[in-house]
């Protein structure tokens, strides 16, 4: 017998059976705007690397990496991604990590969750934004049961992160403070960055109120330096603040499968962090770690790699953008890094109305089935906080292809959206 509601379901999972159910009905492969993991693989030179390291007989590489920082890797990543050398701040220090998504999971009780002095969990507080592909939320308030406080990312600000919107949720939810804030910056379905007005801000409200702040910062590396400043390279100039950020090689590299990045951070944060890990996971692939370190030590060959896929998702996302406003969809913010577009769902699509409840589901189900259109269907907010039903269509195909744009070109002009 199940012990757990099949409510519970991960949102891409729901995704990928509306995909499965359009291609067994028709034969055709669907147009998979949805997927939000890179379609290409790591450059030719971190593949080389990896197999070289995968035949060395050399015990470090094969054994578990804990918290080893192998041939460098956890202080070049975030050089890369933050624009901070770690050894030249005493206070911070830098840890690979196993993947962005367990090391949120883990934030939580890295800031004392279950201590004694949470009662029942529910004196800890956690904020974080929606809308979201919401790890933090869901691992907070559902599975290990602290309060949770939802700082709304409204249209109205283009998605930003608009400081007044926390203070008034955490008013509303009866407090001044959270325990710990989790952002991420470029964000997602919301790829909008974050600058220095915005960071300092924070950072200051969170030093009055004993606040640990982290961004997960994936998409970092796919960001301008016009569009987007990362958390660390404000953060650094604030000794007594705790805080954490975290890269990923599965956005910037094209390598969800290696299951590595790094963070960096206030010293004490991180320990706690380590502490916690260490009763949950052995590390990452120590074979990979090091390849990788190889392949970061030359930061021009890194940056000029990053660069290309980053410029590949540029390309993609100046042809779909224009195409999609030019069906009548409406933008939610603007695209500043990565892969992700997000609009706002109208009232009808292809000549029927849309339900009131579930009107961003109902939206993607009509056109997966009518167009096999395929993209990912969020629950936002409106300026007065009420909810806006948005659709969040990516660039993780060859969008360039042209046979995938006849058919996305004669499909999109059947919507006809109203709003």
């Amino acid at each position: 017998m199940r012990r757990l509601p099949a409510t519970g379901i991960n949102l891409f999972q729901q995704i990928y059976i509306l995909a499965r159910e359009y291609r067994e009905r028709t034969g055709q492969e669907p147009l998979n705007l949805s997927l939000g993991n890179p379609d290409g693989v790591p450059p030719e030179a971190i593949r080389r690397l990896k197999a070289r390291y995968a035949q060395d007989p050399g015990y470090d590489y094969h054994t578990y990496a804990e918290d080893k920082d192998l041939h460098g890797f956890a202080g070049a990543m975030v050089e890369l991604h933050g624009g901070i050398k770690v050894e030249e701040f005493p206070p911070l220090r830098a840890l690979p990590i196993a993947g962005i998504k367990t090391a949120s999971a883990l934030m939580p009780l890295a800031c004392g969750l279950h201590l004694p002095d949470k009662p029942r969990r529910k004196a800890f507080r956690v904020a974080s934004n929606l809308p979201a592909y919401d790890v933090v939320g869901t691992w907070s308030d559902p599975y290990l049961g602290a309060h949770r406080t939802v700082w709304p990312l409204v249209s109205a600000d283009n998605m930003r992160l608009n400081l007044a919107r926390l203070k008034e949720a955490l008013k509303k939810d009866g407090t001044d403070r959270a325990d710990l804030i989790f952002v991420v910056r470029p964000g997602n379905p919301a790829a909008v960055g974050a600058n220095r007005s915005e960071w300092k801000e924070l950072i200051e409200f969170c030093l009055e109120r004993g606040t640990r702040l982290v961004n997960d910062g994936a998409y970092a590396g796919l960001a301008g330096e016009s569009t987007h400043l990362p958390l660390a390279q404000v953060a650094k100039d604030y000794p007594e603040l705790e805080w954490l950020e975290m890269y990923s090689v599965s956005k910037s590299f094209n390598d969800p499968g290696a299951r590595l990045g790094a963070l960096a951070g206030s010293k004490d944060f991180v320990e706690d962090f380590i502490l916690v890990k260490g009763n949950t996971d052995s590390g990452p692939v120590p074979g990979v770690m090091a390849a990788y370190g190889d392949f970061l030590k030359d930061r021009a060959a890194a940056k000029k790699a990053l660069d290309a896929i980053r410029n590949l998702y540029e390309k993609r996302l100046a042809y779909l953008t224009p195409k999609l406003e030019a069906s009548g969809l409406r933008p939610a913010c603007s695209t500043e890094a990565g892969f992700f577009t997000l609009w706002e769902v109208p009232e009808a699509v292809l000549g029927t109305a849309l339900p009131r409840e579930n009107r961003a589901e109902a939206f993607n189900r009509a056109v997966v089935s009518a167009t096999g259109i395929v993209g990912v269907h969020f629950s936002g907010f409106s300026q007065d906080g009420k909810p806006e039903p948005l659709i969040r269509y990516a660039v993780c195909a060859d969008v360039l292809h042209r046979g995938f744009q006849t058919r996305l070109e004669e499909r999109l002009a059947r919507l006809k959206p109203a709003y």
